[in-house]
């Protein structure tokens, strides 16, 4: 008769897989908890109004306490935590083209959700293994979607800590990293959590070009430059949204000592989804400010940026030229100015003529 294989055995198995599918960190939390301080810290966040235009922040709002529910998986008993890390280092990224250095990290190459869920998925099948026909093990793979409180369980499982800045900070890889989660109710020894190790520092929250941080630890998106150039579809005060950024903002991440010190590759190859895609070779900032929606969609395809549409897009860019005080691009916001057909943009591009002219 085969015996059952020990309860750390697989453990150990499914971190291992977990590492061969490519994961750089992977730890397991207990399911069978609620969130408790995590789920109350989220809904103060909601009751504030700091999710914004976010409302999909707001949905389903019970399911975010806890796993072992019908939202996500009934009779979960753990909850597997990964990380991939997009990090590369400064040298390489110094030789990216223009526009890409306008674009937070994490989106200069291809969208990450497509081969990070279908390496999520991989593992979850992977876990079902272990069941029986009498004894079936269930997993079902998180990423990026569902209604859960994706740091707040990588926390719990001791795959990193939350820094002041709301990342996730895993020692030695940094907080540049994308998250995935499968749920099982597959029984798996935990990890403990991790202290938080940030002490006194406070550069994350200094380096914020909009003062986002209400408090060390709590971001008001609202306020934040990744917000106002993906998420922020009503008009935007160009006043407020400093820096040079199109899409994203790295910059509370860039002066993290954990980023420092973390290991990356040094080199990443054009095979690489996190090199930045070479169609930014030939994409100026300009040439946003006049493309069709056809233009846009096959610029954007492939890509994080496809989540914008081509008017939030140019509005972004005019405000980066602004800050920039780009006198070249001149003649394209002053066509922009007076022709685009989107509002905002003609708005955008008319304050970056006066703030490049001194006006402002």
């Amino acid at each position: 008769m085969e015996t059952e294989r020990p309860i750390q055995s697989v453990t150990e198995q499914v971190r291992e897989r977990a590492r061969h599918l490519g994961f750089d960190a992977v730890a397991i939390a207990r399911a069978d908890a609620p969130m408790d301080d995590h789920y109350a810290r989220y809904e103060e966040f909601i009751r504030m109004g700091m999710h914004g235009e976010m409302e999909w922040l707001a949905n389903n709002a019970p399911a975010r306490n806890g796993v072992d529910s019908e939202r996500i998986l009934l009779g979960a008993r753990s909850v597997i935590c990964v990380a991939r890390s997009y990090a590369r280092s400064r040298g390489d990224e110094a030789s990216d083209p223009p526009i890409a250095q306008t674009i937070a990290r994490y989106a200069r190459g291809k969208d990450y959700h497509a081969f990070l869920r279908r390496k999520v998925r991989r593992l979850a099948a992977f876990v079902r293994t272990f069941g029986t026909a009498e004894a079936p093990v269930r997993a079902r793979p998180l990423c990026d979607e569902e209604p859960i409180l994706e740091r707040a369980w990588a926390a719990r499982a001791g795959l990193g800590f939350v820094g002041k800045n709301g990342m996730l900070i895993i020692p030695g890889i940094g907080s540049m990293v994308l998250l995935g989660e499968v749920v099982t109710t597959l029984d798996l020894s935990p990890d403990p959590p991790m202290t938080e190790r940030c002490g006194s520092c406070s550069r994350c929250l200094d380096a914020c070009p909009t003062q986002a941080f209400v408090r060390p630890f709590v971001l008001d998106p609202r306020a934040c430059i990744s917000y106002m150039t993906i998420e922020q579809k009503s008009a935007v005060n160009p006043e407020v949204q400093a820096g040079a950024y199109l899409f994203g903002c790295d910059d509370c991440q860039l002066v993290c000592p954990f980023n420092a010190t973390a290991r990356v590759p040094k080199v990443r190859t054009s095979d690489d989804p996190f090199f930045p895609l070479q169609r930014w070779e030939c994409t100026r900032l300009e040439s946003l400010l006049s493309l069709d929606d056809e233009a846009w969609n096959n610029l954007a395809a492939g890509s994080p940026l496809r989540r914008v549409t081509r008017a939030h897009a140019a509005r972004s860019a005019a405000i980066v030229m602004a800050n920039r005080r780009d006198a070249t691009a001149l003649p394209a916001l002053q066509r922009a100015a007076r022709d685009h057909d989107n509002p905002s943009v003609r708005a955008a591009a008319a304050w970056a003529i006066d703030r490049i002219a001194g006006k402002e």
